[in-house]
């Protein structure tokens, strides 16, 4: 017999106390990373002369590049990154709408717009289709995002981009140890960057950029890293006229401390990677043969993997439960014990978000979008149909494979689906949000 729904007066599926519980707890810290932190402190010498130089060659070693280049988030890795490609005034850059803000607006920065490209309703990544579309002679590069760790088309996206000359950055804020068809995010493309707060490999506070590209490295040192601006360093002798000073007049180093924290996080991460991955797919596949929801996961017998499954969705569709909208399942979900939200980087894609439309930043008196473009690039935000369509849900996001755990939030996601026809007649439709965990509406 179904059980009964906790909207409608029946007995949650999950308490909070098993949501709080270490089967959930991420990052993990340890004696190693206080250890560390505490031999630092002690030092009194923040000088970045040994902690952050190693922790990079052992990033780079990690990933699979020649180079790893610090910086204090995964913002400026973005920015150093756009930077290091040549973006520049008047110049395009071809990203997804269904991102966070970071992957798009460090082009604003450097005179550049943004181009929206359509995403893959699977990967939820860009679409090369789309991105062949809306690509023109002023594009300068193509920003991936390997959304939730899920890896993007990289063969589509790099035939696109090696076919109009341009360079492709990946934005790989959450794909730490993903895999593209037997190779690391990080290696897929002309430079990565990755995020390192609140990631996978957590420090606090920092970011990456990977690339064995010598020209990338050195432009991104000259960027923003001012005490490794010279000729030690350095070689182009274009840049080092203006060794000294930050090109970009910010600096962007990572600060010991994040540094000290990272070394020891990467020792165990593969590891605790791969029970995080044996987890998510232990639910996946106990959900298999339910509808409405599909694993937003790769075909892992082609090589690739989500990494550490940074925030685990769903792919919502509402036509397999007779058109219930995410909004009216989450809800349900939510009264059963597991705080699911719809409202994540997917339902709020950027394109409508009006500083991306009518803000003028920089006082040009124009939208500060199109204030160096040759084209009205606000007019291709008409054509993203899998962008505006696509609903996903958050799912739980499993760190230790405990399967009596992970048995009962099957178990609450199948109450809810088996129940799922007594929802449809108070269903608040899609137009509500369920709040992210920044409490936005």
């Amino acid at each position: 017999m179904t059980k009964k729904l906790a909207l409608e007066g029946g007995v949650p599926a999950v308490s909070g106390e098993m949501g709080r519980s270490a089967v959930f707890t991420w990052p993990v810290f340890g004696k190693e990373e206080e250890r560390a932190v505490l031999e630092l402190l002690r030092k009194r010498d923040f000088a970045d002369e040994v902690e952050v130089p190693s922790f990079e060659n052992e990033f780079a070693e990690w990933c699979g590049t020649r180079y790893a280049i610090s910086q204090n988030c995964g913002t400026s890795a973005l920015l150093t990154s756009m930077y290091a490609v040549g973006v520049g005034a008047g110049d395009e850059v071809i990203v997804p709408s269904a991102t966070y803000w970071a992957t798009a607006l460090p082009a604003f920065s450097l005179g550049a717009t943004v181009v929206f490209g359509d995403i893959d309703r699977r990967t939820l990544g860009l679409c090369p289709h789309d991105v062949e579309r809306k690509i023109s002679h002023r594009t300068k590069a193509i920003v991936v995002v390997h959304i939730f760790g899920h890896p993007v088309d990289m063969d589509g996206i790099l035939r696109v981009a090696r076919a109009n000359n341009v360079r492709v950055i990946e934005d790989a804020s959450h794909a730490h140890g993903t895999q593209y068809r037997g190779k690391k995010a990080g290696t897929l493309a002309d430079i990565a960057a990755f995020s390192l707060c609140g990631k996978p490999i957590h420090v606090g506070e920092g970011g990456m950029i990977a690339t064995s590209d010598d020209a990338l490295r050195e432009r991104c040192l000259a960027w923003a890293h001012n005490f490794r601006f010279n000729h030690l360093e350095v070689k182009n002798p274009d840049l080092l006229r203006y060794a000294g000073l930050p090109l970009g007049g910010v600096t962007t180093r990572m600060h010991n401390l994040s540094a000290a924290i990272g070394r020891e996080q990467l020792k165990t991460f593969d590891r605790r990677m791969q029970e995080v991955n044996e987890a998510m797919n232990l639910f996946w596949d106990l959900l298999s043969d339910y509808p409405g929801l599909e694993a937003h996961r790769p075909d892992q017998s082609k090589g690739s993997t989500m990494g550490a499954w940074y925030t685990p969705h769903a792919i919502y569709h509402a036509d397999q439960l007779n058109g219930l909208s995410a909004a009216g399942f989450a809800r349900a979900v939510r009264a059963e014990g597991f705080p699911t939200r719809t409202r994540s980087c997917l339902t709020e894609p950027l394109h409508r978000h009006p500083l991306l439309q009518v803000a003028d930043v920089y006082g040009h008196g124009m939208p500060t979008r199109i204030a160096h473009a040759e084209r009205d690039v606000r007019e291709l935000d008409a054509f993203l149909p899998n962008t505006d369509a696509v609903r996903t849900l958050t799912v739980p996001a499993f760190k230790l494979c405990d399967k009596e755990t992970i048995q009962s939030y099957v178990d609450l996601f199948k109450k809810v689906i088996d129940n799922h026809p007594s929802l449809l007649a108070n269903d608040p439709g899609d137009g509500s949000a369920i709040p992210d965990v920044r409490g936005d509406a």
